[in-house]
């Protein structure tokens, strides 16, 4: 157990100062109960609500993998990575995910951690591989649950949970309370936490609807973004070819946009992100793959150029924006004669739009610089911010988020400054080698 001035030290890390209702529920119920259901929707802090009460369930003796946390996404999976090192526990941890060599994965495990976190397909392949032991693992997460099994890791799943010989523990968590739990998870009379939407705070989300002249809506799309004061907004589509079109609109229409969804090669993804969270572009489109489990930042905007069949994807997407005491807007935009899903209440309030040209947002604020050369080169964030300061002669304020991957880096610069900075460092060495760095593609 941690004493109450440790966790307090912990939540000052993550910048908070107590834990909400449902991660109070969430660590009293994993703590004294062999197997826990919570469902929680996006945004309530369902991470913290269960690596908090997994730390306690560590022991500094054993030396193999003693929780897993299986996460339907990689950037889910990396995002519980990041919380569980801000928290500062002292226990290594470990992510493993498709898109990158599973050698250096390997070499990793080569020195167990006592927390593993990953995607289904790759952790079944380590498992296969036998690159660790599953003879130490007491307690398994299942984050995400309902979205791995729409996701396909059915089979994955089962494979895996199927060798955990010594589990005590199972936590599943969920945005959704409307799934049905395999019988390959073994989950015997669980304790239930349900946190819908009206169980939490009371969000600042304000809803209205924008009415479209035609079938086409986009001329809609154009004159609502133009409407925001240059604002960012996520704006989701029900097809990957909806979205790819609407942002190759958006281009011709001097609007800078990215895309993301899963038909992309997972370093596409991953650039188009950084770029979005770091505030080198102002608008992403995207499917429901980015309505929850993404590290992204609070949103003032959520766009549904196209209503999602269910309520709980609507929901998902809703959860980007007003989170905590934060307040945000959801624009629905409709077309004329477009069939009402029966999940949208009655009467919505409409916003009728500025008539005349419509203003263009205005260029984001920053660019992103691509450095080739990550971790793995001995390169941090620190290296990066004195070389672009000392002989990029940049100010403080000039830089904005900094990236570092196991072998490239991606660092936020003011616009005005991109140009002057690259022909100033263009022949200087960092740390005593020359980086390939350029504007990110």
């Amino acid at each position: 157990m941690i004493t109450p001035e440790q966790q307090t030290d912990i939540l000052a890390r993550l910048g908070i100062t107590t834990l909400n209702p449902m991660q109070e529920a969430a660590q009293n119920a994993i703590l004294a109960d062999n197997d826990t259901f919570l469902i929680a929707p996006t945004g309530s802090g369902k991470t913290l609500g269960f690596l908090l009460p997994i730390l306690q369930l560590l022991s500094p003796d054993q030396p193999q993998v003693q929780c897993l946390i299986l996460s339907p996404s990689r950037e889910l999976a990396l995002q519980i990575e990041q919380v569980w090192k801000k928290m500062a526990t002292g226990y290594k941890v470990n992510v493993c995910y498709g898109g990158h060599p599973v050698e250096t994965e390997i070499k990793n495990l080569s020195n167990p951690p006592a927390l593993l976190i990953g995607t289904p397909g790759r952790i079944a392949d380590h498992i296969t591989r036998r690159t660790f032991s599953l003879e130490g693992i007491h307690t398994l997460v299942l984050d995400e649950f309902d979205k791995s099994l729409v996701m396909g890791f059915h089979d994955e799943m089962a494979f895996i949970i199927g060798g955990l010989r010594n589990l005590r523990k199972r936590v599943l968590v969920s945005a959704t309370s409307t799934i049905s739990i395999p019988d390959f998870v073994r989950l015997y009379k669980p304790t239930t936490l349900t946190f819908t939407p009206e169980h939490v705070e009371q969000t600042g989300l304000t809803t209205h609807v924008v009415y479209a002249q035609s079938a086409d809506k986009f001329d809609t799309l154009f004159r609502l973004l133009g409407s925001l004061n240059s604002e960012g907004a996520l704006i989701f589509c029900n097809l990957r070819e909806t979205a790819d079109q609407t942002s190759d609109q958006l281009a011709e229409r001097g609007i800078q946009s990215l895309v993301y969804h899963g038909g992309m090669e997972q370093a596409d993804r991953e650039r188009a992100l950084i770029q979005f969270r770091n505030g080198s572009v102002r608008y992403l489109v995207t499917t429901d793959l980015a309505a929850r489990g993404l590290d992204i930042p609070e949103m003032k905007h959520v766009i549904h150029y196209q209503l999602p069949l269910h309520e709980a994807e609507f929901t998902h997407r809703n959860g980007r924006t007003a989170r905590m005491h934060a307040s945000g807007t959801a624009y629905i935009i409709l077309s004329p004669n477009e069939e009402i899903p029966a999940y949208l209440p009655p009467s919505l309030d409409e916003l009728v739009l500025p008539t005349g040209k419509p203003a263009l947002p205005k260029p984001a604020d920053f660019v992103t610089l691509y450095v080739s050369g990550g971790k793995k080169n001995k390169l941090n964030k620190v290296d990066i911010v004195g070389f672009f300061s000392q002989k990029g002669q940049l100010d403080k304020g000039d830089l904005g988020l900094i990236e570092v991957k196991d072998f490239m880096s991606f660092v936020a610069v003011k616009r005005d400054k991109v140009e002057d900075l690259l022909e100033k460092i263009s022949q200087e060495k960092m740390k005593g080698k020359k980086y390939k760095i350029e504007i990110a593609r």
